[in-house]
């Protein structure tokens, strides 16, 4: 099959650092090709792929200081896009860029699906579905399109990494941890209350974008001086192994729909467990009493901190490699393509004798 994946340019494919959705397209691309398929990526010119790599801008742009508007930069590369399915260069095309390639690419003939990969539970969101109501979507949680159950839903599909991405390593767990971004819908001042009240030791590996600046240098930044706190700064994957591994629990206190949560799946391929707050897809992410404790206050947090003694740390990863690899991920897509493009072939003409 000749797949076009389709991914954002802010990041580069897999990010260097921080970037969940870059992440997951390297990795759903990586299979692809070692299933046997022709793929090729649209990104920017520093992703590093298996596959064919189509790059409209030489580097990601977050860390481009020349970009000042990259949706300009998008509208080229869906415009080289769609000069290439003219000529009849791929069969299946899959999206990672929301609802950009909704009007142009529903007028031509390639069959197209479009994972969406962030909260949906915005006002201006209704009058995009409505308007698009036969564009095909996938979900990544089912929490995640319930705020719009009228958009052409073909499955939910959730993430998946390789299974030898992130390993349990041979180090006895000592702190809790935060992973990923602070903000304030992830609830890190939370987490250091939680680990306070808790009187356990808490690493937090997280980045610090510009629009959460004032959140973190007015909310986070007077508690790091607590003797239990300790702010690493944004790690990499060749990092995360070691961190989580050496992490009690993952503390994910969240007040937002939280669309799927990669960092959850990371802390499982470790057999890290996680203490989560119960919303967005937490639920369907975290096996209560196996994976985790889902919980509904800083109370309830506190209490599964103690209570993290009755789970198995085998058992969590078992719960990874049953669920949430990259491998069940592929597939899962490849059943949706291959519905795709049956249902975008023209019907069989029987001929008759008499013709």
């Amino acid at each position: 099959m000749r797949i076009a994946q389709v991914a954002p340019l802010a990041e580069a494919v897999p990010p260097r650092l921080y970037g969940g959705t870059e992440r997951v397209v390297h990795w759903l691309t990586e299979e692809l090709v070692a299933l046997g398929h022709d793929v090729t990526l649209f990104a920017s010119g520093d992703s590093v792929t298996s596959a064919k790599l189509d790059a409209v801008w030489p580097r990601a742009v977050r860390l481009d200081g020349s970009v000042n508007d990259v949706n300009a930069l998008h509208m080229v590369m869906l415009e080289r896009l769609r000069q290439r399915c003219e000529r009849g260069e791929f069969d299946l095309l899959h999206f990672h860029l929301d609802y950009y390639p909704f009007s142009l690419f529903m007028r031509q003939p390639t069959p197209f699906l479009t994972t969406l990969h962030g909260r949906l539970d915005l006002p201006e969101h209704q009058p995009v579905f409505a308007t698009f109501s036969s564009v095909p979507l996938v979900s990544i949680s089912q929490a995640q399109r319930a705020p719009v159950p009228q958009a052409n839903w073909l499955a939910t599909i959730h993430h998946g990494m390789p299974a030898t991405q992130l390993t349990p390593q041979p180090v006895e767990p000592g702190y809790l941890a935060v992973l990923g971004r602070i903000a304030p819908e992830k609830g890190v001042d939370r987490a250091i209350k939680i680990a306070l009240r808790a009187g356990m030791p808490l690493k937090i590996a997280a980045k610090v974008d510009r629009s959460d600046r004032d959140y973190f240098e007015q909310e986070i930044q007077p508690m790091l001086s607590h003797p239990l706190i300790e702010y690493l700064g944004e790690i990499g994957d060749s990092e995360k192994s070691a961190f989580l591994s050496g992490a009690s629990a993952l503390l994910l206190p969240i007040d937002w729909p939280e669309p799927f949560g990669l960092v959850m799946i990371e802390a499982m391929a470790c057999g890290t467990p996680v203490i989560a707050y119960r919303h967005g897809s937490v639920p369907e992410v975290i096996d209560d009493g196996i994976s985790g404790f889902i919980v509904d206050d800083e109370d309830g947090a506190v209490a599964a901190v103690g209570r993290l003694g009755e789970l198995n740390r085998r058992a969590v990863r078992r719960q990874f490699e049953a669920r949430f690899t990259a491998r069940r991920m592929a597939l899962d897509y490849l059943a949706q393509y291959r519905r795709l493009i049956a249902l975008n072939e023209p019907p069989v003409r029987l001929i008759s004798s008499a013709e």
